[in-house]
Order: structure tokens, then sequence, then C-alpha cells
């Protein structure tokens, strides 16, 4: 299967089709269980002084990817299937610089509700996970590379620290990974439309 642009949705309806070819060759069935909208970028950049060709990119990536993907992929998941978006801490708590992230991901927060609402028929639920500051390339590293926002976060945040890339880890492994799995199972079939954040107690 290709790597897909989820800025770009009118590769949408071919790559569908590659994940239904996908799901009867190799698994021989039609459709899937769970979806997990992950993808994005970040941008560093002011209010004042966001491009609009940013803005657009943000916004392409951030949500109108997720909201054409997941409306195309919707024949495909199972009825008592699961959807997990992704969030940001951004997007209940302030950090100058990250307006339209933020702003992306608040639209995301706000989708996922109606998300759980709309498709609650389907016995579908639907979260969203919030990551906190972490110390990565994402946004051009200002996390990471920054002293004076690196020693501002790590002071309103009550663990005392900046998050490292260990503390989220990847896949379905530590704990980004190790909740999504738990809002997948079953056990947990009741969460619905809620919003987790992982961010070491940021802003509280």
């Amino acid at each position: 299967m290709k790597f897909l642009d989820t800025s770009d949705t009118k590769t949408f309806d071919s790559f569908v089709g590659q994940v239904k070819r996908s799901l009867q060759d190799k698994w021989q069935t039609e459709q899937v269980d769970f979806l997990v909208n992950n993808a994005g970028i970040g941008v560093y950049a002011p209010f004042a002084e966001t491009t609009e060709e940013e803005f657009d990119r943000l916004m392409n990536i951030q949500f109108q990817g997720v909201f054409f993907l997941t409306q195309k992929l919707l024949p495909l998941l199972k009825d008592g299937g699961r959807i997990v978006n992704l969030s940001s801490g951004l997007a209940r708590f302030t950090l100058p610089g990250y307006s339209a992230y933020a702003s992306m991901k608040g639209a995301i927060e706000v989708l996922t509700r109606y998300m759980a609402k709309e498709l609650g028929h389907r016995q579908i639920a639907v979260n969203v996970v919030a990551p906190g500051a972490i110390e990565t390339d994402f946004g051009g590293g200002a996390v990471r590379d920054n002293p004076e926002i690196n020693n501002f976060l790590a002071s309103q945040t009550a663990l005392g620290r900046v998050g490292l890339p260990d503390d989220i880890g990847g896949a379905l492994a530590k704990p980004i990974g190790t909740i999504i799995a738990s809002l997948l199972s079953e056990d947990n079939r009741w969460v619905n439309a809620q919003r987790i954040e992982v961010s070491g107690g940021q802003s509280i």
C-alpha cells in the first residue's frame, strides 16, 4: 500500500480502494475494527506572523484530512468499532506560537464529539487523545531546542519537566499507545466522546 498524503483529499478514493483490496487479499475480510487518525505536522509561528500557506497546510492535514478520510472509511468500519483522533494539550491551554495548530486541534475535539453522537446508532465509539509538550523536532523543535520555552513548560507541569519521547512512546507501546489500545479494547466500549490528555499534568 502506498503512502497517503492526508492533505490531498483527491487521493482518498484510490486509497480506500487499496485498503479494500488489502483487506480481501491479506485477511479475507471487508471491514476494519478501528481507525486511529494520527497524521499531523507542527507549525510554530506567532499569530501575527502565521502565513495563509501555513494555515492552509495545517487545515488540510490536521482537520480536513481527518474529516473526509474518516468519512470515506466509514463503510469499511464495523458496527461497534472504535475511532481515536489525536489532538494536543494546546487545545486546552495556550502557548504563544501555536494559534493555528491549536485551532485545528480544537476543531478535532469538537468533531470527535459530533462523530460520537452521529455514529452512535452504529455503536461506534469515538474518543480523542491529547499529548502535551514533548521534546521532539515537532514544530521545528521549539519545545526541545528553546530553553526559555522548555523551562516555562516545565514550570507549568505538575511532574516538573517537559515530556520526553519515551514518555509517550510509539506504535502500541508506552503511555499514548497504551491509552489508544485501551480505548480500542472491548473492556472500554462504554468510553465515548471523551478527551484524554497525556501531559504530565500541564497547566492544571
